[in-house]
């Protein structure tokens, strides 16, 4: 991971405006991430080459019915593109949803097969790794529409379950050339609250921060019916949205 931080510098183009919404919040910028990093400083020493005031848009545990739809509603509205880290259950129930994400220029990542309640952490390598291979494929197959077993995710970002790795299932991704996501702040939605309340609670870190990689969870309503006066907020206060997409050269392969 030594060479992990220049790796992370921005390889960057400017996004697309928002055709017939100049005042919409819109995508400043698409930064490539490389294979095998791992980022986001509540789990990790380095987080991604953020400028001052950027933000990265990532919601975990869908997609969810209507919460998701909603979620994709209000980034639309504003031309804004996010990150989805899927839980591969949801992605086979709900492939709709995830290839309308996909349409929309959003990115499909991973969050594991099931989001066990033991965390990957807790369960031997063997069927950590089953639970990791096997969302992939989930995620893939709902997406794309078909998925080979073992091959290179399309996309190689992971995130864990609750944050819960470990030093053997991180060597893992990192010999599989995927990326693993943590956060740099979140908004504590796996706590009930009203959308009042988490606004002022992820605003309030945001602007403790000044930027980076934010996590939320599309499978709640609070969350779902907040999001469009957070990217309100975010036009306001002069933050810019960051997208992130995997480096056009990446190993593939175990």
């Amino acid at each position: 991971m030594g060479a992990a931080t220049a790796l992370l510098m921005p390889l960057a183009a400017l996004a697309q405006g928002c055709p017939g919404r100049p005042s919409a919040l819109g995508t400043s910028r698409v930064m490539e991430v490389p294979a095998g990093v791992r980022v986001g400083t509540k789990s990790f020493p380095q987080t991604l080459a953020l400028k001052p005031k950027e933000v990265v848009l990532t919601f975990d545990d869908g997609p969810w019915p209507k919460t998701t739809a909603a979620v994709l509603d209000a980034l639309k509205a504003q031309c804004v593109r996010a990150t989805f880290f899927l839980i591969g259950e949801n992605a086979r129930a709900r492939p709709e949803l995830v290839r309308r994400a996909l349409a929309e220029g959003h990115t499909i990542a991973h969050h594991s097969m099931t989001h066990p309640e033991a965390t990957l952490a807790h369960l031997p390598f063997d069927a950590a790794v089953a639970e990791i291979e096997r969302g992939i494929a989930a995620d893939d197959t709902a997406a794309y529409g078909s998925a080979v077993p073992g091959a290179a995710p399309r996309v190689p970002f992971f995130r864990f379950p609750g944050f819960a790795s470990t030093p053997q299932l991180l060597d893992y991704l990192e010999r599989r050339g995927i990326s693993v996501f943590g956060a740099d702040l979140w908004a504590s939605d796996w706590n009930k609250m009203t959308p009042e309340q988490e606004l002022a609670l992820v605003l309030g870190r945001l602007d403790a921060a000044g930027g980076g990689i934010i996590l939320f969870h599309d499978t709640k309503t609070y969350t779902a019916a907040m999001i469009p006066a957070f990217l309100q907020a975010l036009a306001e206060r002069g933050y810019h949205v960051v997208h992130i997409v995997p480096t056009s050269t990446r190993p593939s392969g175990r």
